[in-house]
């Protein structure tokens, strides 16, 4: 926080969930607290470890960018030479290592997740990935119509358009429980993928774009239901088989 904040100081924060620290480890010591967590920032500065209950990364917290690099150079030591081109590099290489020579059919939606990801992947390992756009009437009016243009016209991507719409709004009708809709599309996503696979003569990897903390909110890691947020239908949603 040096050159930041200063002790006695208020600052906007944005912290989205209501989960909360309630005691510190042995050696740690709290450095500021808001209204709902006692332990809002702590840490342990002989062994520079620090906790923040807030989310750093958002545009709700004014200052968490400089926070971040804060942490970054003068605690962690690490220089600022990474850049997103060499991330690119690193990324295409890793594909191409992993496909090799087997087929691979990518979830499109035309969102920036998926379509970063098909780009990649159509760097790295050219025709033999397929995209696979379903359009399961919860779109937009002419949405789906609109993306096949665009990634056919302007990134020369191998795509082909699945109207499935009448299959998903049957199988929601009705439903008014979110995680059970999101396990239906879940569901209903992957059957049509095998489907599309198949008519390909198969495929060896399901690509799909998904952020981190998608997963972060959809698995439990410890087991139990309470720590899961919600489920994302392309990563909690998935059939057991696909995990």
């Amino acid at each position: 926080f040096e050159g930041l904040w200063a002790p006695g100081q208020r600052h906007q924060v944005w912290m989205s969930h209501g989960d909360r620290v309630i005691s510190l480890p042995k050696g740690f010591e709290v450095f500021g607290r808001s209204e709902g967590s006692p332990f809002a920032i702590f840490g342990d500065v002989e062994r520079k470890m620090y906790g923040i209950m807030f989310h750093p990364e958002v545009v709700h917290t004014p200052d968490g960018a400089r926070l971040l690099r804060n942490f970054v150079h003068n605690i962690a030591g690490i220089e600022g030479d990474w850049t997103m081109r060499a991330y690119r590099e690193h990324a295409v290489e890793a594909i191409r290592k992993q496909v090799g020579k087997g087929k691979v059919i990518c979830a499109l939606s035309g969102g920036v997740d998926s379509s970063v990801a098909a780009l990649l992947i159509h760097e790295a390992v050219g025709d033999q990935l397929t995209c696979i756009l379903v359009d399961h009437g919860l779109m937009r009016k002419d949405e789906a119509a609109s993306v096949v243009e665009m990634f056919r016209q302007h990134y020369n991507l191998p795509l082909i358009l699945v109207d499935a719409s009448d299959r998903f709004i049957s199988a929601l009708e009705g439903e008014a429980d979110p995680e059970k809709k999101r396990k239906t599309i879940g569901r209903l996503f992957i059957e049509v993928f095998e489907e599309e696979a198949k008519k390909l003569g198969g495929a060896d990897f399901l690509a799909q774009g998904t952020l981190y903390p998608d997963v972060i909110e959809s698995v439990s890691f410890s087991g139990g239901p309470s720590v899961t947020i919600k489920s994302h239908h392309n990563v909690g949603g998935l059939p057991e088989r696909m995990n």
